[in-house]
């Protein structure tokens, strides 16, 4: 079943995290992944507002796991560690 990578992300170091967009996107789509929505315009009805929301479709849970663990995806998330704060989650679709 096709499953969808959801972020939510704050950037507090625009720089750093420059650096992580460069390299995370070429990760992503190096495994499959298809992006639907990145940081487009947003409506926050529950939860913490966060204000860069990301949706990336792969083939499977199990892809878009083996696409976070990749040595690509763990070097570009080195540069979002401390210059984000952020929610990361796989969800396994219907169709």
């Amino acid at each position: 079943m096709p499953a969808l990578w959801i972020a939510h992300v704050t950037v507090t170091d625009a720089d750093a995290y420059g650096k992580y967009a460069e390299l995370a996107g070429p990760a992503i789509a190096k495994h499959g992944g298809e992006f639907i929505a990145r940081g487009g315009k947003f409506v926050q009805l529950e939860g913490k507002e966060r204000p860069r929301n990301v949706v990336a479709k792969f083939a499977s849970v199990e892809a878009a796991v083996d696409c976070y663990n990749s040595p690509e995806y763990q070097e570009a998330l080195s540069h979002a560690k401390g210059a984000s704060e952020r929610e990361l989650m796989v969800v396994e679709t219907t169709a």
